[in-house]
């Protein structure tokens, strides 16, 4: 719009000299639309209904009847308002000028006035610097919270360094922890006030001990600040503010730090070690903050390696696909009825990788469905051959993470491998965890409805660990629950958790679903779990993941007790 010659911008001309006014306003009506005032009354009344959004200047004379310009100015800037519309002073009193600029004008036009070209160019440049200077406001700070955007965040921190060359820093990231519930169990409007309490808190300590704050993501924020000796006052101020809405059980703060004494790294990397030791706070339990340490900055390094392996080991089939045996426990001796397909990385130079050492970092960098897709496609061809080797398919599970199943074409890729490989629909089952039915509940439901539709059957994976609400399970299209392995570790009879998982035998019989039992070790847990109304186990106690290869002898095993089928 600023180049748009249909675009005329409003300016004010208050002068109580009629000449004057209009001798201006001719000069001014080749680019602008003139509004005139002839006093410092009525141009008060007219700034006032505006409310700084139409005028783009004022050209005020400070000598006038009835209000001098020198309190309209004074009422503009008690309003705010001199933050939002340019003044431009109309004096030929020198000694005006030192005044009206501790008031905040923007220039001056001296009488008897300059050319017209130089008073074009003079309110011209004076509107521009305003609107830019808004624009930059409007990007500068987060539009809920009163803290920085992270692009002005790291260009005022860097600029903070470069000043305090001996100043030793701090990067903090702390984190509101299943913030997505608090939006879902107490509504949008709880969520926006604890962001701005978590806001409240973070300015108010940079207010004591210097530095910035930043909303980094929706419930993310970063501190950078002079060293701290006690983090304990940081997370002790975020949830003293909080605890004025929440309930001490709500209030779920992890915090990272990563301490650069010696300034090694750029600040964008400090924030990223610091969220890598937030995020190490997911698995630990009482521990509100960790510090960048030794043992991360292994991780980081073998992290690094990992993705930077990992196009080659796609390209040389380095990660293998192995298959769990699962058994059904219905009846009086359990018989094989599925799988769940597995993969491990298996690197030439570090050996056998845990899926749990390279899965999680692939979620966060974006490659989990490259190697999802990798293991989909293998598993279908592996049930091809199994096919033409068995005389059937076997019931095969694959797990589909988060990423996956929000992508737009994953029911065109699933179909298109079903299908070459001649995959029945219903034998090619999809596990998807509790967590991601729980973040993004309405569009989930409808990609595990669509695929219901076609046939396949879908799984809750890990059943326990999220935090589904009765309301949501009822309305969630699944076949079967799987219940998280953490619930049958120390399962004895009688005892809490085997309480747990008959709540959740229950759960399951309300819902018309069969429970697939994950991690069952021992012949003690498969008769609990057995006499509880379990259907379906898996397990050492049967096997660990194995190769296809020796799979194939629990299938054949299989065959000869049921007469030739597996099924």
């Amino acid at each position: 719009m600023k180049n748009n010659a249909d675009f005329q911008r409003r300016v004010l001309v208050v002068d109580d000299e009629e000449v004057n006014m209009l001798l201006l306003g001719a000069i001014l009506e080749q680019k602008y639309a003139v509004t005139y005032a002839t006093n410092g009354q009525e141009a008060w009344k007219i700034i006032q209904e505006d409310g700084g959004e139409g005028i783009s200047a004022v050209l005020l004379d400070l000598i006038m009847p009835e209000m001098d310009g020198f309190e309209v100015l004074r009422l503009m800037q008690e309003k705010g308002l001199l933050s939002k519309i340019p003044v431009i002073v109309l004096t030929a009193e020198k000694s005006a000028e030192v005044k009206s600029l501790s008031l905040g004008v923007a220039d001056f036009l001296s009488k008897p006035y300059d050319p017209s070209e130089v008073i074009l160019a003079r309110v011209g440049h004076a509107i521009k610097l305003f609107e830019d200077a808004r624009i930059i406001q409007a990007t500068e700070y987060d539009s809920l919270t009163p803290l920085y955007t992270p692009k002005f965040f790291f260009e005022y921190s860097s600029q903070f360094e470069a000043r305090n060359p001996d100043v030793k820093t701090d990067a903090i990231v702390i984190n509101f922890t299943r913030f997505h519930l608090l939006n879902e169990h107490h509504g949008r409007a709880t969520g926006d006030t604890v962001l701005k309490k978590i806001a409240d808190a973070l300015i108010a300590f940079v207010r004591e001990h210097g530095g910035f704050a930043c909303r980094y993501a929706d419930d993310m924020f970063y501190l950078f600040v002079p060293h701290q000796d006690d983090y304990n006052a940081i997370l002790s101020a975020v949830q003293y503010s909080l605890s004025e809405i929440l309930s001490g059980s709500e209030i779920r703060i992890r915090m990272g730090i990563y301490a650069d004494r010696n300034r090694t790294h750029r600040i964008e990397r400090r924030f990223d070690r610091a969220q890598q030791a937030c995020n190490s706070l997911r698995s630990q339990f009482g521990s509100s903050f960790a510090i960048y340490d030794t043992k991360m900055r292994e991780k980081d390094v073998f992290d690094a390696r990992l993705l930077q392996d990992f196009e080659k080991a796609i390209q040389e089939k380095q990660f293998k696909v192995s298959y769990q045996p699962k058994y059904n426990i219905k009846g009086s001796e359990p018989h094989l009825c599925s799988a769940e397909a597995l993969v491990s990385w298996i690197h030439p130079e570090l050996g056998r990788i845990r899926p749990d050492s390279f899965i999680p970092l692939f979620e966060e960098n974006g490659l989990v469905q490259i190697l999802d897709r990798y293991v989909w496609t293998e598993v279908a061809r592996q049930l091809k051959e199994w096919k033409e080797k068995f005389g059937f398919y076997m019931a095969v599970s694959v797990n589909v993470s988060r990423v996956d199943i929000l992508a737009p074409d994953i029911m065109d890729f699933i179909l298109k491998i079903t299908e070459e490989n001649g995959v029945p629909h219903h034998e090619y089952l999809l596990e998807v965890t509790e967590s991601a039915y729980t973040e993004n509940s309405d569009q989930i439901i409808d990609v595990v409805r669509a695929f219901r539709e076609k046939g396949f059957r879908v799984e809750m994976d890990d059943f326990g660990s999220g935090y589904s609400s009765l309301n949501m399970l009822s309305a969630l299209p699944i076949d079967a629950l799987k219940m998280d392995k953490a619930f049958i570790m120390n399962i004895e009879r009688g005892n809490k958790e085997m309480r747990i998982v008959e709540m959740i035998l229950d759960i399951a019989k309300f819902l018309n679903v069969p429970v697939v039992a994950e991690g069952v070790e021992t012949k003690e847990q498969l008769d609990l779990l057995r006499n509880a109304g379990c259907d379906i186990i898996q397990g050492y106690y049967f096997s660990r993941p194995v190769p296809p290869q020796e799979f194939e002898a629990f299938i054949v095993k299989e065959q000869s007790l049921s007469g030739g089928s597996a099924k």
